[in-house]
């Protein structure tokens, strides 16, 4: 495949780079697209890929010998919100845990990926040696059921079924755990290698180029710096400035929480789990487990994924129904013994990919910040004016205070999870619970809200449980480890 692009300005003012694009991605060149969040990586895979227009010299592509003719049918492009499953517009926050709304109109990884058709051909196997297809508890699992790193594994499968010629993966990487990691570079690298397919990685973070790219695309401040080799860009990488913390954060007032009482005594129990067995149908997903986290305790939960970690912090989030039928408290208060599920929330601070793929409404980042304050996924209402300005406060506290009026649908994926983070702190709460907090995020972006958790995390009153896939996400405060395995 040839693709180039010259003198290349788009048709809408608004998705345009600062300076007209040139670029030739050559036949056999594996190429990742680097640059810091906001740079406009996503608007010129957006050129690439046929969604933006030109306004003249539009993208001229040679996909070689062969039948397929359309950009559509030679190009597969997995953007980050794919990583979370598709928006159809009927996916609502709680979904995944409300196995009672699914119906039988509600597909299943093997359904959706027509699979019964491909095996009785003999082709699935043949076509994709990917492991999802030598799992036959994932396959039978509904897709509204897959947790983000299960969800990243459907949409490869699903794109390289189709037999590209071009594949664009965003930031393919996040969400997936060691192994899973390890195993789709090994198989990008044997596709690469045993068929004519080309790849074009979008990163944010020059750790995550994989040996086999031959070629670095920077991009920098919506400008298109010129295509260099591998080991070019790599020994010209700068490493990044140490972090600091907005005065604001360490100026907040401490809460007294003398009054509440809807919470422990101080360096009392915030939850224990006591023989929680969490099952759907015939698939168990946590089996047996106890756990207890005191105040000022800070936890790393890890494991696997679909090892249950995202179900777990459901039911402590007062999320998943099946939270009544267990043995579960918080804060000192036994679940389902009439305590509303907003004095639960009311002390939690959260964000979760779940939470990223149910903002689909393009509302101003400042209304998405305000939401954390009522405990809503979207919030209609503009805030109060003192509500406004504590918003402010942690936008201002997170770097993205100029992004206020913006609507969120229009920020870059790592804007976009600063947003949630800044809702997930703006009522400053006693237990913060954070999944996967640092994804799509570049390294300077990472290592700042790295210290915001850290330094958040020594006030009085403050109780941390984070879930990532890598260890050197953790702040230093981290002191308790719970790691869970696949029942």
């Amino acid at each position: 495949m040839n693709l180039r692009i010259t003198d290349g300005v788009t048709r809408h003012p608004d998705w345009r780079m600062a300076e007209p694009i040139n670029l030739h991605i050559a036949d056999g060149e594996q190429v990742a697209i680097v640059g810091n969040n906001a740079a406009g990586k996503s608007r010129l895979v957006e050129v690439l890929t046929g969604h933006y227009p030109l306004l003249q010299n539009e993208v001229q592509y040679d996909f070689g010998p062969g039948t397929k003719r359309l950009v559509s049918e030679n190009i597969k492009y997995i953007s980050f919100r794919d990583s979370y499953g598709e928006s159809d517009g009927t996916y609502y926050y709680q979904q995944r845990w409300n196995q009672h709304d699914i119906d039988e109109a509600t597909p299943t990884v093997r359904e959706a990926l027509g699979l019964e058709a491909l095996e009785a051909a003999g082709h699935a196997k043949h076509l994709l040696p990917l492991g999802i297809l030598d799992n036959d508890s994932l396959l039978d699992k509904y897709i509204i059921t897959l947790s983000s790193g299960e969800l990243r594994r459907f949409q490869l499968t699903k794109a390289l079924l189709t037999n590209p010629s071009l594949l664009i993966l965003d930031n393919p990487f996040i969400g997936l755990d060691t192994s899973a990691r390890d195993g789709l570079r090994l198989l990008l690298e044997q596709l690469i290698r045993q068929t004519s397919l080309q790849i074009i990685l979008v990163l944010s973070r020059p750790a995550d180029i994989p040996s086999f790219v031959t070629h670095i695309v920077p991009v920098e401040g919506l400008r298109l710096l010129p295509k260099q080799t591998r080991s070019e860009y790599l020994s010209r990488v700068q490493p990044n400035a140490a972090p600091t913390v907005h005065p604001a954060l360490l100026s907040l007032p401490h809460k007294d929480l003398a009054a509440e009482s809807f919470y422990p005594h101080q360096g009392g129990e915030i939850l224990r789990f006591n023989h929680v067995s969490i099952r759907y149908g015939e698939r168990t997903i946590l089996d047996d487990l106890s756990w207890t986290v005191r105040e000022g305790e800070r936890w790393s939960l890890t494991g696997p994924n679909g090892s249950g970690k995202s179900t777990l912090l459901s039911l402590v989030c007062a999320d998943n129904p099946q939270a009544y039928a267990c043995d579960i408290r918080l804060f000192g208060h036994q679940r389902g013994h009439g305590e509303s599920i907003w004095e639960i929330k009311r002390h939690i601070g959260y964000v979760s990919p779940e939470m990223h793929r149910a903002y689909q409404r393009d509302l101003p980042a400042i209304d998405i910040v305000a939401s954390g304050l009522r405990d809503s996924v979207g919030l209609y209402v503009r805030p109060r004016p003192e509500e406004r300005e504590q918003c402010l406060r942690w936008m201002r506290i997170f770097g993205i205070e100029s992004l206020a009026e913006r609507t969120f649908l229009r920020l870059s994926s790592g804007q976009q999870r600063l947003c949630l983070l800044a809702r997930a702190f703006v009522k400053d709460p006693e237990l913060l619970i954070l999944d996967e907090p640092l994804h799509g995020l570049d390294d300077a972006g990472r290592a700042h809200v790295k210290a915001i958790i850290e330094t958040f995390c020594q006030r009085p009153h403050k109780t941390l449980v984070m879930v990532t896939h890598y260890e050197e996400e953790l702040p230093p405060c981290i002191d308790h480890h719970l790691l869970l395995g696949k029942p």
